[in-house]
């Protein structure tokens, strides 16, 4: 298996120069998912950018809501394509976020790499603008609702009103044309911009571990360079097993999802790919209006105050200025944690936050908040977070808590210290200041017992298990990745001769996708089995 490969490998790096590629060679610890989640979030675009160019074929602008229905009932394999379509998008957001704050608490805003983090946070603003105006696409009683806030929130703002006509059109009369058009160019500026964030991040090279470079700027040399594995063909085996990974799980979960029925009205912004009723029927009086997943938390924010010039400024001008400014702001060379704790504390706040009103917008739309239930949601948090970091040692400690238990008390004496927090704030006494002072010390204890737990590298297990690992181990190790490697492989072909005789249309025709998608896995998993199989030393 392995010469015929390489042989293939290697006509086709003499025929395409593929030795000249500037692209980064990595080493051997770097293949990890933890360093290519941007390679995650580039299959989910793909796979999304090509689903997109099928339904368009099919898509009518003028007839929104009825065209989404006759591409799912109608179409060939059209609930296939536009649930996957739709949670390709769900992954690439998902993705990117996780990609972007991996990066910020890696440090990978620092010098050199300032550019290429501002084009990623600018990318992943287009690409909630995308998502955003794909999801008003469909048409019905959720996207209209969506689009009728989103409306009243710009036209809330003195002067920003005479854009609503440029943005939307005339949607409100059923007529998506101008939507599509702006859905199209923006994916187009997240491909330009995508192609430069790619060249220069094979430029400067992923980001090295901190035990390798733990100071800015933290590129590896080109005498060091020069001893990695090249980019052709194992990076490329590597990124592949990932791509079909996504790729199956984008197929795989929409269409399972698409079985489900009665599912709780929680769960529906996450969960649930089809269409809600049509706005005008009487189905949707019934429903509970709430825009997409991705903008729950925006428009929880907009619950906080009448002024949406406050709104803005707290959901959408600070956050985005603190990302794109943070490369400048922070300007030590330091990239541990412990030695950029404000920054550290501020990366958790606004991950904390994100999710914490994600939820709450799910669970109380349209619902307003005052301030008090707002100090009170969101100043724990705050304050543990804080202490918490703060409160970390620089140093290690051998008595750090190491089992579940240990772990479980932490978490405890966290509960008991927000709950002595709000306490305090609703009812100040000085019996409640007591408390608060005494969980507090509890916690600042407990969190610097845990931290050389939380915060010990991933690459120390690794190293540590490389060291212990035997060559006859690791051999066996392979042969039983070759025996699953032909089972994948077996169960694939099963599964592809079974795919032919699936409904296009009908109730039936989601069984396509979920084993479309389990084939991706399988083959996904299989030439992940294969890189471990030629590369492992």
């Amino acid at each position: 298996m392995e010469p015929s490969f390489m042989g293939v490998s290697d006509w086709f790096k003499e025929r395409l120069g593929l030795d000249d590629l500037p692209f980064f060679r990595t080493p051997d610890y770097m293949y990890n998912v933890n360093y290519w989640l941007g390679s995650l979030v580039a299959a989910a675009f793909i796979y999304t950018v090509v689903s997109g160019l099928i339904l368009l074929l099919y898509y009518n602008a003028e007839a929104g809501y009825s065209s989404t229905e006759f591409i799912i009932q109608k179409v060939p394999y059209g609930s296939v394509i536009l649930y996957s379509h739709l949670y390709g998008a769900y992954a690439m957001i998902i993705l990117a976020y996780i990609h972007m704050f991996r990066n910020y608490f890696a440090g990978a805003y620092k010098k050199p790499r300032e550019l290429l983090w501002i084009i990623g946070v600018i990318m992943l603003v287009l690409t909630l603008g995308t998502a955003f105006l794909g999801y008003s696409l469909i048409g019905d009683a959720l996207a209209t609702s969506a689009v009728d806030v989103g409306e009243g929130i710009i036209s809330s703002v003195p002067g920003l009103s005479i854009f609503i006509p440029i943005l939307f059109g005339n949607y409100d009369a059923g007529y998506y044309g101008r939507v599509l058009a702006w859905h199209i160019i923006f994916v187009a500026l997240i491909g330009l911009l995508f192609i430069f964030h790619f060249f220069m991040a094979e430029h400067y090279g992923i980001m090295p571990s901190r035990k390798v470079k733990d100071r800015a700027p933290a590129v590896y040399a080109r005498e060091e360079w020069q001893k990695f594995n090249p980019w052709w063909p194992r990076n490329f085996v590597y990124m592949m097993s990932l791509v079909f990974l996504t790729w199956g799980f984008i197929l795989l979960i929409p269409n399972a999802l698409a079985y489900l029925n009665g599912l709780p009205q929680q769960l529906n912004p996450f969960l649930n790919p089809q269409p809600a009723p049509p706005p005008n029927s009487p189905a949707a009086a019934h429903i509970t209006t709430y825009p997409p997943w991705f903008f729950l938390f925006l428009y929880k924010i907009a619950d906080f105050t009448n002024d949406v010039l406050i709104f803005l400024f707290i959901g959408v001008i600070i956050p985005l200025l603190y990302l794109i400014l943070v490369p400048f702001i922070d300007r030590s060379p330091h990239l541990d944690l412990k030695k950029r704790r404000l920054f550290t504390a501020f990366g958790i706040l606004m991950v904390t936050y994100l999710i914490q009103t994600t939820i709450f917008g799910d669970l109380t739309p349209g619902v307003e908040i005052s301030i008090i239930q707002q100090i009170i949601v969101y100043l724990p948090p705050a304050v543990i977070t804080l202490v918490g970091v703060f409160a970390l040692p620089t140093g290690s400690n051998k008595k750090a808590i190491a089992n579940p238990l240990g772990i479980l008390a932490v978490l405890a004496t966290s509960i008991l210290f927000a709950g002595a927090l709000i306490t305090f704030v609703v009812s100040p006494s000085l019996l409640t200041i007591t408390a608060f002072t005494v969980f507090a010390l509890i916690f600042v204890l407990s969190i610097r017992n845990l931290s050389p737990i939380v915060l010990k590298s991933e690459g120390e297990h690794r190293d540590a298990k490389a060291v212990l690992e035997k060559p006859e181990n690791r051999e066996l190790k392979k042969k039983i990745a070759e025996i699953l490697i032909s089972i994948l492989f077996i169960l694939s072909v099963v599964l592809a001769s079974q795919l032919w005789v699936i409904p296009s249309t009908g109730y039936l025709s989601n069984i396509f996708g979920i084993d479309l998608g389990s084939i991706f896995i399988m083959l996904g998993e299989a030439i992940s089995l294969y890189h471990y199989v030629v590369y492992k030393r």
